[in-house]
């Protein structure tokens, strides 16, 4: 991630290119699916107010997690250029090209006939559809449904239905099983988790939210936006915090701000927080943890690592 100030990297998460650990177990993408796989596809395809007549062969992802999602259905091979965000997998062919400040000309300098864009910045999307540039809008994810559309609409518009279709039917699989023998416990284990060092954090109306709430985790943070003014993404104060005193702290500013478990302890007051002391900092991979697409099953998979640990 581009380092920002904290009021952009808190926008930024809303938008999808955000700060949302290396305890994660990554989901490699499946970027030679078999033939047979998307030999039912047929065009021309609609998806919402797009049609595309036949399939795109220059795809141009201008977001990390379409980016993500475009290589784990197979289409891999047909994306030209990524923008300068989107750094998994690693054979995506990275360029210059800005998904926060994208430029029209740039854009359609690639010739692509197929654009993916998690926003509407600059009006971009205006701006491509003047010059007969089809583009799909796929925004940051408020559910878990809302991943499994995105992938499903990027099959149909590629030509790998089948593909998509197996992809969250794997996801939906693996995550039933990370949440199927939960421990039942007396009381909800708390947690915070931390957009970045200012204390920007998100709440469980937020995507990522969902996610620790389908472990079963309390947010110590849902007071601090109970109105839904900040957008989910609030900054809480020090004080909060340590007067909330949660069991986990999750860190999603590793990369970023350079966090980690010994950061946080330094920090004052924090040391004796019953996180720091009984050793459930967790660092996270900031990207796995601000995406919406496969990876978001790593992210489970981290949180209930975790949690594991504590005794019933």
């Amino acid at each position: 991630m581009s380092r920002r100030t904290p009021r952009l990297l808190a926008a930024a998460l809303v938008a999808g290119a955000l700060l949302l650990g290396g305890c994660a177990e990554q989901t490699s993408p499946d970027t030679t699916p078999p033939a047979s796989r998307s030999a039912g596809a047929s065009f021309p395809v609609t998806v919402g107010k797009l049609t595309l007549e036949k399939r795109p062969e220059k795809i141009v992802s201008l977001s990390p997690t379409a980016t993500e999602m475009l290589f784990a259905i197979g289409a891999g091979k047909q994306v030209t250029a990524v923008d300068d965000q989107s750094n998994y997998p690693p054979e995506a062919p990275k360029s210059d090209l800005s998904g926060f400040q994208p430029n029209a000309e740039a854009i359609a300098g690639r010739s692509p006939d197929l654009v993916v864009l998690a926003n509407d910045m600059n009006k971009i999307v205006d701006q491509l559809t003047a010059l007969k540039i089809p583009v799909l809008l796929a925004p940051a994810a408020a559910t878990l449904e809302d991943t499994y559309q995105q992938i499903t609409d990027l099959g149909a518009l590629t030509g790998h239905p089948g593909e998509a279709a197996d992809l969250t039917r794997k996801m939906k699989d693996d995550i039933a099983a990370l949440t199927k023998d939960l421990p039942q416990r007396p009381e909800k284990l708390t947690y915070f988790h931390e957009l970045g060092p200012e204390l920007y954090t998100a709440t469980s109306k937020t995507f990522v939210g969902s996610v620790y709430a389908l472990a079963g985790l309390e947010n110590v943070a849902d007071p601090s936006d109970a109105n839904g003014s900040n957008g989910g993404y609030p900054q809480v104060s020090q004080e909060v915090v340590l007067k909330a005193d949660p069991d986990f702290i999750f860190l999603a500013d590793v990369k970023q701000a350079k966090q980690n478990a010994a950061t946080v302890k330094a920090r004052s007051g924090w040391a004796g927080l019953t996180a720091v002391k009984e050793g459930r900092v967790v660092e996270l991979d900031d990207d796995i943890a601000s995406r919406w697409g496969p990876r978001v099953v790593d992210l489970l998979r981290a949180i209930v690592d975790a949690t594991a640990k504590v005794p019933a």
